[in-house]
């Protein structure tokens, strides 16, 4: 085990837990699987599970089968969002665009809303299974469920994209700070913006967080191989969350498409979208998403548009349809590594110290 790791990381593995700065991060809607998540916590690094559509119920049985794999810290993650109400409104041309689709696939949309989980039962399932480290995206918990947790034991991480978001995090009684790069694969967990979505790319919003906030930062965005873990550390960061990374281990859930596209990325192969969910993510570039990307100021917010294109989905899923996929992934899938969790991480630990002693002169 490496003993070259920052002051600041070493501070944080203490304060977690953990015996590697690398936390695994919570990819919601299936890749951050109960094997995925035990095999990085076994392997020294912070599982982390992606409970935000989860149920309670498949939440507890999720973080149930975590725990028979591993003794290990591990964590779960939930959205902080308006589930909005049953109904969904749209424009007539969205609509028909989304009609169309769906004609082409075969599907026939029955316009039925699937309820969002239940965040305060959600809650309770992390307090009663005393999970170690409660992660969220999308905003800010109410101080009561931050009380609780902290009052449990267990430590609150937040994401922020811009300094205005880490700093509302810090005030709020958070323990940690995620920020997240422009570079990021996956849903942009940003918050506090009135016109345009925060798009700080991570060598400039990583330093700028850390000045402002007196908690650990944890970096994400772009971060591949132990290059990105060094320079995540040198501008201020505590440790590193990376997702796309772990898409292609043998433990996540992701199917063969996914695999072969992110294997056969290049470093434009990437774009942000709102056409599958109306929140902003960023994933590799298919049809929907070109075709989509000149109606983006009509696309409705998450989640109507999540709703409108849950069926158009789920077919295309069934039909292994790319076209109609949505395939999350940052900047550097072209870095991506066929393995397992425990070979990458001792990789990124190997590729870590490696720099680390050519840095040092060593």
């Amino acid at each position: 085990m490496s003993k070259l790791w920052p002051e600041k990381s070493t501070q944080f593995l203490k304060l977690t837990g953990i015996k590697i700065p690398i936390i695994q991060a919570p990819m919601a809607g299936g890749p951050s699987s109960p094997s995925l998540v035990s095999a990085v916590s076994n392997a020294g690094g912070l599982g982390s599970i992606g409970g935000g559509y989860l149920s309670p119920k498949s939440l507890k049985a999720q973080i149930l089968e975590v725990k028979s794999k591993t003794d290990r810290p591990f964590g779960v993650n939930l959205f902080i969002t308006d589930p909005g109400n049953d109904e969904i409104h749209s424009s007539d041309r969205i609509d028909k665009i989304i009609n169309n689709y769906a004609e082409e696939l075969g599907v026939e949309l029955t316009g039925e809303v699937v309820p969002f989980p239940n965040f305060d039962e959600q809650i309770e399932v992390i307090l009663e299974n005393n999970i170690k480290v409660f992660s969220f995206t999308f905003g800010v918990p109410e101080k009561k469920y931050i009380e609780r947790l902290k009052l449990n034991n267990t430590l609150v991480i937040g994401t922020a994209t811009s300094v205005s978001e880490a700093v509302l995090l810090n005030k709020a009684g958070c323990d940690a700070v995620v920020a997240q790069g422009f570079e990021a694969g996956g849903h942009r967990g940003s918050f506090e913006y009135k016109d345009n979505i925060p798009l700080v790319g991570g060598i400039s919003l990583i330093p700028q967080i850390a000045d402002a906030i007196d908690i650990p930062l944890i970096a994400s965005g772009g971060i591949m191989d132990g290059r990105g873990i060094y320079a995540s550390f040198a501008l201020g960061a505590s440790a590193v969350q990376m997702g796309t990374a772990f898409l292609t281990c043998d433990e996540a859930e992701v199917n063969k498409s996914w695999i072969d596209l992110l294997m056969n990325s290049t470093d434009t192969s990437s774009a942000l979208t709102n056409a599958f969910t109306g929140k902003f993510a960023r994933g590799l570039n298919n049809r929907f998403m070109k075709e989509l990307k000149r109606y983006e100021d009509e696309i409705p917010e998450y989640p109507i548009q999540h709703q409108l294109t849950r069926e158009l989905r789920a077919k295309a899923k069934e039909m292994d349809n790319t076209d109609f996929m949505s395939f999350w992934a940052g900047q550097g899938s072209p870095m991506n590594r066929s393995t397992t969790a425990e070979k990458l991480i001792n990789l990124l630990i190997e590729e870590y110290n490696d720099v680390n002693a050519k840095m040092s002169g060593d």
